[in-house]
């Protein structure tokens, strides 16, 4: 893909933790990255190489030791409107129905009911689900669950979508579905999408570029642009290629 202006920039970023112990461990080191509007980036790694505190570093939702994070130029120091953040667990509002669970951000923005709701259906038609705006989550599958969390992320039009291994609850089929959807969500909405996982597969399906970490503390040890044009088969040579790569690189020492 051509890349547009950066939407997103890492600078330098490290992260350290104090233990309860005292002892003090670092998840990340030296983390540069820039993102581009419309790009769709994964970010995976061994387990515990700090991808999760990475995301939550460039959300707001945590601050890093050293370096910055830039959205459309302005640092990020707090949890901004330009990002929305999807995580695996849902974290839908039970006594909240589909429509209402997908205004809420909008609610909070003190949007009147009738233009909330206009947008809200927007994003119910988008994500396959106008004839559930009446029902509960508890009523509903985890795929379609996963759904309404990504319409509520997107009714806020946010500039940056930041996805925590969205599908990782979900069984395998669903799982394969839910990256199909995205996938022509992202085609649909042009959204930069930085997307956390822990599967070598998924991010071959999904991205632009992956971004392989190393063993904690993480840093970043390739880059990978995914040549290989959409929809992708993932029995196709390059599909293949490009997965073992990404393998070889994990399992490194």
């Amino acid at each position: 893909m051509t890349l547009g202006r950066i939407m997103l920039e890492i600078r330098g970023v490290s992260k350290t933790f104090a233990t309860e112990k005292g002892e003090t461990v670092q998840a990340l080191a030296g983390i540069d990255l820039t993102v581009a509007e419309q790009e769709f980036v994964c970010i995976l790694g061994p387990s515990g190489c700090g991808k999760t505190t990475l995301l939550r570093i460039i959300a707001g939702l945590d601050r890093p030791t050293t370096g910055e994070i830039l959205v459309e130029g302005d640092a990020v120091t707090a949890p901004s409107p330009k990002m929305a953040m999807i995580f695996q667990e849902y974290s839908l509002y039970p006594w909240r129905t589909v429509l209402d669970n997908i205004a809420f951000g909008l609610e909070v923005r003190g949007m009147e009911r009738a233009e909330r709701y206009s947008i809200v259906g927007r994003y119910l038609k988008l994500v396959g689900l106008e004839g559930f705006s009446g029902s509960y989550p508890y009523e509903l599958s985890g795929g379609m669950r996963q759904r309404i969390a990504v319409a509520r992320a997107l009714a806020i039009e946010p500039a940056v979508l930041l996805m925590d291994e969205p599908f990782g609850a979900l069984d395998a089929q669903t799982r394969n579905l839910m990256q199909r959807e995205l996938l022509e969500i992202h085609n649909k909405t042009k959204k930069t999408i930085l997307f956390v996982t822990h599967s070598v597969d998924e991010a071959v399906f999904l991205a632009d570029r992956i971004v392989v970490l190393t063993t904690r503390p993480g840093r970043i040890r390739e880059i990978i642009p995914v040549q290989d044009g959409r929809p992708r088969e993932r029995t196709s040579p390059e599909f293949v290629q490009v997965r073992r790569h990404v393998l070889d690189l994990i399992t490194e020492k």
